[in-house]
């Protein structure tokens, strides 16, 4: 791979992009380069190894020895879309690239499509982020947890964690590493060491708050550190542990998220809270690596 694939480019910038994918046949070639490494491979039909060519106006390539056609966007969201590959392509770099999220207004406005069309597009990245991200590898290591309400309103106009039509969820942040987060229906202790022995190798250091449901993970052979937030406590080190116990990561990603969902998205339903939340933690966990990111979603198709 040369040194501008986006891959080993440090940047990815929107020139580059444009460069790589010009239109829809280039955006086809890598999906083809993807999904079966390139256009020579072994022929489903006729089991020989054979180079396949591209149907002229069509999403379809050819395979030399036998004409089985093969379509490199079958069973992806790309089947059959009268959306251009290009704008689809485009959409994913944007969602690669910011750090607030892509609304579907915007979307509309630079894909220049319906609202419908870039609402549609919008929600089926997000699924390709979550897809993309391997949810089935438990985090090891220090792990940050905390909890957060996201929504809602007091009546008056006020906010608060008492405010109805709060979505409340719950973030598991991987030091220096991965990042999960997923909606919970309330802060009991079962559901709180559920969602930690789902996602969190056993053994693992963990830092929370002082909020009392986290007092089980000990008994699960946790090393279980808190910080007492209501006595100004934000860090602390446990010499025996050999351990500095925060909850600053993720409560740090709770800040960014509840600012894009102000800034960017303006209300997010508990409906699709879950999308939204794998698409941060996506870009969360992939962070430093925007190439990557964007190879990752493609992968994911």
């Amino acid at each position: 791979m040369t040194s501008k694939s986006p891959s080993a480019s440090p940047e990815f910038s929107v020139r580059e992009f444009f460069a790589r994918f010009p239109n829809d046949d280039a955006c086809l070639a890598h999906i083809m380069e993807v999904r079966f490494g390139g256009t020579r491979f072994v022929c489903a039909s006729c089991g020989k190894e054979s180079t396949h060519h591209k149907l002229a106006a069509r999403r379809t390539y050819v395979c030399a020895n036998c004409g089985h056609h093969v379509n490199p966007t079958a069973n992806t969201i790309l089947h059959d879309t009268r959306t251009p590959l290009v704008s689809w392509f485009y959409a994913m770099y944007l969602f690669c690239t910011t750090r607030h999220g892509v609304s579907g207004k915007e979307l509309q406005r630079q894909l220049g499509v319906t609202y419908k069309t870039a609402y549609r597009i919008g929600q089926h990245i997000r699924d390709l982020m979550s897809k993309a991200q391997g949810f089935d590898a438990l985090l090891a290591g220090h792990i940050e947890l905390d909890e957060a309400y996201v929504g809602g309103r007091r009546s008056g106009g006020k906010r608060g964690r008492g405010a109805p039509g709060k979505t409340i969820v719950m973030g598991l942040a991987e030091r220096n590493g991965r990042m999960k987060a997923v909606v919970i229906p309330n802060v009991k202790a079962d559901t709180l060491r559920e969602v930690v022995l789902k996602n969190v190798e056993k053994g693992a250091t963990v830092s929370t708050d002082e909020l009392y449901s986290y007092g089980l993970l000990t008994g699960d052979g946790f090393k279980h550190g808190r910080v007492k937030h209501g006595a100004k406590e934000y860090a602390y080190y446990n010499y025996r542990a050999g351990e500095t116990f925060h909850v600053n990561t993720v409560e740090g990603f709770w800040k960014l998220f509840k600012a894009s969902v102000r800034s960017t998205h303006i209300q997010i339903s508990g409906k699709h809270m879950q999308r939204y939340l794998d698409e941060f933690t996506f870009r969360a966990s992939n962070r430093g690596r925007v190439n990557g990111m964007f190879d990752l979603l493609v992968g994911a198709l």
